[in-house]
């Protein structure tokens, strides 16, 4: 007998595949993934599981991603183990949130994956973030506390309006006073009957004199006044319209676009003159140093304007101890030889300096009148503008050849270096060292601004 052809193998094959199909579309449409391993776990603890089922959907946005697994105490309070889908991505800052899903009580597992920045959080692990609301016991518990809240008021209430408790309640005082109020009121006019109705007398009396003054045609009447108004307004209107259409200076200025342009170019004008004026940079100078053959400081204040970074102009005064010299030469002859001695003699001169300066970044030129004479200059900065060094010809019949070196070193306090007449045409050659300050607008602006 063939066993494959036997009507008992087939009936049982059949029913085999029945079954498998049965299992597999069971398996399909059921909310559980933890079949064929798609699944990952998870708990978290709650004070009360009511209204939740085991086996129930779990849902995320509204859409079932697993289901309740198990339910039960752990210490003294429910532990609920759910299976979600593999797919969701779980995160340490994942959270639980119970929901209810209608008044009777029932109620749902609502999960959020929590940020998809923090660490995956491990397969069976707590779930801590947990919320509840919307269930009954809330809203049952809420209806309480404003039931209790409601029931002090009355209490309030009552005691307010009570003999014994008006004056201990905001309430009652308010009523009494009202009360207290009411009756000075009605005492009030009881007493002054005679006086209020003087009042309504005199009132009356104003309403018949305003009334005589409306109906009083003569040329102080309030209709001549009203009529000498509608004329005044109506020469407002005929002047409104006359600038409407143009006519007349105001009118032209108003209507005709090539005025109003040039009144614009004016005061554009204006404003440009006044905003330059305004970004003009200003510095003060004063500097002092000590020259060592003729013994004596030279002093020089200075006022630098700078319209623009590029260009300034300066002017300063230069208290010069060696600005005239004299040399007076004796001859001493002896028996076999003569020799010749001479003495130089300084005058102090004031002597004036105005110059044009153009800035190309670290190198400076300069020229116009220093010290009284025709010349210029070269500046050079090194260091991040911190260290300077010039060198200036001027007063050309006597070269006078000055060179110096300057260092800034704190908030416009600086030391200079260099030798003065080095070519000794005027007499007056000699090494010098000295200090200065150099203030901008700004520092003059906050020194004036603490002095005042």
């Amino acid at each position: 007998m063939n066993l494959l052809r036997a009507t008992e193998f087939k009936v049982g094959l059949l029913v085999i595949i029945v079954g498998s199909l049965i299992a597999v579309m069971s398996m399909q449409v059921s909310d559980d993934p933890s079949y064929l391993g798609r699944s990952k776990k998870a708990w978290f603890l709650i004070p009360n599981a009511g209204g939740l089922v085991k086996n129930s959907a779990i849902r995320s946005a509204g859409i079932p991603v697993g289901v309740i697994k198990d339910i039960r105490l752990q210490d003294g309070q429910a532990r609920v183990d759910i299976t979600i889908k593999s797919e969701i991505p779980l995160t340490t800052s994942a959270s639980i949130e119970i929901k209810a899903q209608g008044i009777l009580g029932d109620s749902h597992v609502e999960v959020y994956p929590g940020s998809p920045t923090d660490p995956p959080l491990p397969d069976n692990a707590q779930i801590t973030n947990i919320k509840a609301k919307g269930s009954l016991d809330n809203l049952m518990a809420e209806v309480g506390e404003v039931a209790s809240s409601l029931k002090v008021v009355a209490k309030n209430l009552e005691e307010a309006t009570t003999e014994d408790g008006t004056r201990k309640h905001i309430l009652g005082r308010i009523v009494k006073n009202v009360e207290t109020i009411t009756n000075d009121l009605a005492h009030v006019t009881s007493e002054n009957k005679d006086k209020i109705g003087e009042i309504v007398d005199q009132i009356h009396d104003v309403t018949s004199s305003l009334q005589k003054i409306a109906n009083d045609n003569s040329d102080q009447g309030l209709k001549k006044t009203w009529e000498h108004l509608s004329a005044t307004v109506k020469n407002l209107d005929d002047v409104t319209a006359k600038i409407s259409r143009g006519e007349g200076t105001i009118g032209k200025l108003v209507s005709d676009e090539t005025t109003a342009e040039k009144v614009e170019s004016a005061i554009d004008g204006v404003n440009d003159l006044v905003g330059a004026a305004s970004r003009i940079q200003t510095a003060m100078d004063f500097h002092t140093e000590y020259l060592g053959t003729v013994g004596s400081w030279k002093s020089t204040i200075g006022v630098y304007i700078q319209p623009g970074l590029d260009r300034f102009y300066y002017l300063g005064i230069v208290d010069d101890p060696a600005g005239v010299v004299e040399t007076t030469r004796t001859q001493t002859t002896g028996t076999t030889t003569s020799d010749i001695t001479e003495k130089k003699t300084y005058e102090q001169k004031v002597k004036f300096t105005l110059l044009f300066g153009k800035n190309f970044w670290d190198l400076t030129l300069r020229g116009g009148i220093i010290e009284n004479g025709g010349g210029f200059g070269i500046d050079y900065y090194f260091f991040r503008r911190k260290l300077k060094v010039s060198t200036e010809l001027f007063d050309f019949t006597r070269t006078n050849w000055r060179t110096f070196a300057t260092y800034y070193f704190y908030r416009g306090l600086y030391v200079n270096v260099g030798i003065n007449d080095a070519l000794d045409k005027n007499g007056a050659r000699s090494g010098f060292a000295g200090a200065g300050l150099y203030l901008t607008n700004d520092d003059l602006k906050f020194l004036l601004t603490k002095g005042l």
